[in-house]
Parts: structure tokens; sequence; C-alpha cells
């Protein structure tokens, strides 16, 4: 699961991130792989002027999924944590760009609910006060079927 429930003497903080599949030994892989394999067609032209017209398309290739890897190490960043203590609940979005958003509510008063009419499947909720924020929008819907009993245990036991 892309989720870590800790625990401190005074809280218990629950860290949320996308999946992360593509390690740094792997990206190393890809990126060798895919250049031999485009690589390939330039061996049957090797020593021709069109040997310079392909090496540019292979880079311009090469560079093109170097990029969209890097756009997507960058979108990495984004994670969710929420602190539970016996006085506050604070969620706190980080995006993988712009400003932190904060969420605080009462924990006594918050519930965990989860939509099967949502924008998405299981669209699970936090509603404490008058506003209602989405946490783990980047799960599967297993797994926020899966961290909205975790969630309802957790803030049970806050308030017993």
């Amino acid at each position: 699961m892309p989720y870590q429930w800790t625990e401190t003497a005074s809280a218990r903080i629950l860290i949320l991130w996308p999946h992360q599949s593509l390690t740094a030994t792997g990206f190393v892989w890809f990126i060798g792989t895919t250049a031999a394999l485009l690589a390939v067609p330039l061996i049957a032209v090797l020593g021709s002027p069109t040997f310079w017209m392909l090496l540019v398309f292979f880079l311009a290739a090469l560079g093109g999924v170097w990029r969209a890897i890097m756009v997507n190490h960058d979108h990495r960043r984004m994670h969710e944590k929420l602190t539970l203590s016996a006085e506050n609940a604070h969620l706190e979005h980080v995006p993988h760009r712009g400003e932190t958003l904060h969420w605080e509510a009462n924990p006594y008063w918050v519930s965990v609910q989860i939509h099967q009419d949502g924008p998405i499947e299981n669209y699970l909720t936090l509603k404490g006060g008058v506003r209602e924020v989405e946490i783990g929008a980047f799960l599967t819907p297993e797994e926020r079927s899966a961290l909205w009993d975790e969630l309802q245990q957790a803030f049970a036991r806050l308030n017993h």
C-alpha cells in the first residue's frame, strides 16, 4: 500500500503517496534499453549521410522519453499527511507544484465517508466542521476502501 502509519507519543501520523514503481536503477535500465532499441535501425545506415539524419530523430525520441519520465518524477513529490491527536485532526496535501493545502478539525466531529457515486470509485472524504476534503485521490479504489476502514478505526480509537 502506498501509505504508512507511524505513531509518536502524542499523535498517529498517516503519510500517503502516489505509486512509485520506477526506481533510480530501473530508470537507468529503461533509458539504456530504449536507447539500444532505438539505435538498432541506425546500424544499417552506419557511415552514410542518412545516419546523421536518423540520428537527429533518434535523439529527439530519446529526449522525449527522458522528459516524460522526468515530469512523472516531479509528480512523485506529491503526498498527503494526516496527523491525528486527541485535540486535532490535521490534513496536509503537498502537490507536486504550488502551495500546500491544509485542513483541520476536531477529531471528535470528523466523519470518514466513502462515496460510491462520487467523481471516482470509492471517493474517500473526511468531513469535519463545514468542510469536506478528499483524501487519497491517487490511490486505487481497493486501497481507498481499505484506508476507509483504517481511518474509521483510528478516529474511533481517538474518541474512546
